[in-house]
């Protein structure tokens, strides 16, 4: 680990590698293999998502089954848990190779399962603006967390407010789902939960920049995963709503 933790030199800058941010300790071409690595993974879990959830709406007996039988539905419900489950182990084993990416992938198809299950009952106009929305936000999200981190902002302060607030969303998703406060309430919600999202995009991007070590590249990736599609399930709810 001590190759990672060498200073910041200047032949890295006559090499070509410029700091990410001012005061840069590290060595900025580590750290951009680094961000690589990242994104690969990212691309390769929105890639599953994308198949596995195409397969789900495609395949109309699918969803279906998960519907219209009592196993189907208790299967459902397992689905929703199995991601919150597998985090816990993928936590305490993101640096064991090969566990590591044996739980990524575990975590990431349980929960594309569940994205083809939420857009099977979608028309694909909604699916389609959500998907168009939610790349347009996270490309422009990435560059100007990039951009503002090159000019010295840092968005630390970010972590204890996006905390509380996505206690507040979880509170108000149970109301919702015990007292239905009707469609205004559903789009309420959305909007809250997508701007919340904008800021862990924000958030994590910055933390993948500064802060996360060489070795937590799954938690990284899982992280920014997350709310790519979180941001996308939160626009899918709005559009729908106001889609009718």
């Amino acid at each position: 680990m001590m190759m990672w933790n060498q200073p910041y030199r200047k032949d890295d800058v006559e090499s070509g590698a410029r700091p990410l941010y001012p005061m840069m300790l590290e060595s900025p071409e580590l750290r951009w293999s680094f961000i690589r690595k990242v994104y690969s993974i990212i691309t390769l879990q929105l890639m599953a998502t994308i198949v596995v959830a195409a397969v789900v709406v495609s395949v109309h007996p699918i969803s279906h089954f998960f519907v219209s039988t009592g196993v189907g539905i208790a299967l459902y419900i397992v689905l929703i848990l199995v991601p919150f489950i597998t985090l816990c182990p993928l936590y305490y084993y993101h640096q064991r190779h090969p566990v590591n990416y044996l739980l990524l992938g575990v975590f990431t198809i349980s929960l594309a399962f569940v994205v083809g299950l939420t857009c099977a009952f979608t028309s694909g106009k909604v699916i389609l603006e959500s998907v168009i929305l939610t790349a347009v936000v996270v490309v422009s999200l990435t560059l100007y967390t990039f951009w503002a981190a090159r000019r010295g902002h840092d968005f630390s302060f970010l972590g204890p407010f996006l905390f509380g607030a996505v206690l507040v969303l979880i509170v108000f998703a149970f109301i919702q789902i015990l007292f239905p406060l009707g469609k205004l309430s559903v789009m309420i919600y959305g909007c809250l939960a997508s701007i919340i999202f904008c800021g862990y995009i924000i958030y994590d991007t910055d933390n993948l920049i500064k802060r996360y070590t060489y070795d937590e590249y799954i938690w990284a990736a899982v992280s920014l995963y997350l709310d790519i599609i979180n941001l996308f399930l939160s626009l899918l709810t709005i559009f729908r709503v106001a889609d009718g």
